[in-house]
C-alpha cells in the first residue's frame, strides 16, 4: 500500500498531491468556480471539464485532446461510475461529509481518499491498493475532481442559503 497526501485552499485554485516531501501532482483552476483546470501527474499532463451543474466531469490527455474518461456524478446518489481502457471503475461517496470516497474495480477498494480539515484548508490522503499505472494517475485526478465539485457545491448552497435567511 502507497500513501499520498492532497492539500487545497477551500478558496484557492490550486490542489497539490505529493509522496511525502515530493510534489507529483496538481490541478490547477483558473480561479475557484471555474469548470475547467489543468492537471498534471507523474509527469503527465491532463485537462478537466465539468458542465455547469456539476453533473459530468471528463478528464482528456492535454497533448491530443483524447477524452480518457467520463463520469456523471448525482448528488444524491453516492455512486457513479467510469470506463477506463474498457476497465469499469466504481466511485463511491462514503459518506455526507465527503470526507471518506474510494474507487472500487471489481468491488475491491483500490484507492482511498480521506479529508481531515474543512473551513481554512481541505486536505487528506490517498491510500492506493492497487499499482501506480496510467488508469490509476487518471483515477486519482477524477477522484480529487469531483470532491472539489461536491465542495463547491457545498459551500454555493451554505451562500445561497445565508442570502434567502437575510
Amino acid at each position: 500500500m502507497e500513501k499520498l497526501q492532497w492539500s487545497k485552499e477551500v478558496f484557492g485554485p490550486k490542489l497539490e498531491i505529493s509522496r511525502g516531501n515530493e510534489l507529483i501532482g496538481s490541478i490547477r483552476w483558473e480561479n475557484m468556480i471555474s469548470s475547467k483546470a489543468q492537471a498534471m501527474i507523474a509527469g503527465r499532463l491532463f485537462t478537466l471539464n465539468r458542465e455547469f451543474f456539476l453533473s459530468k466531469l471528463e478528464i482528456y490527455d492535454a497533448n491530443d485532446q483524447s477524452l480518457l474518461g467520463m463520469v456523471m456524478i448525482n448528488l444524491f446518489n453516492p455512486r457513479s461510475d467510469v470506463i477506463i481502457n474498457g476497465k469499469r471503475f466504481e466511485l463511491e461517496i462514503q459518506n455526507f461529509w465527503q470526507s471518506r470516497w474510494s474507487w472500487k474495480f471489481n468491488g475491491t477498494e483500490i484507492i482511498t481518499y480521506t479529508s481531515s480539515e474543512f473551513l481554512t484548508k481541505d486536505k487528506g490522503e490517498i491510500e492506493l491498493f492497487t499499482t501506480f499505472n496510467e488508469e490509476v494517475e487518471i483515477l486519482i485526478l477524477l477522484g480529487l475532481f469531483v470532491r472539489n465539485q461536491f465542495v463547491l457545491f457545498m459551500l454555493l448552497l451554505l451562500v445561497l442559503l445565508f442570502v434567502i435567511a437575510v
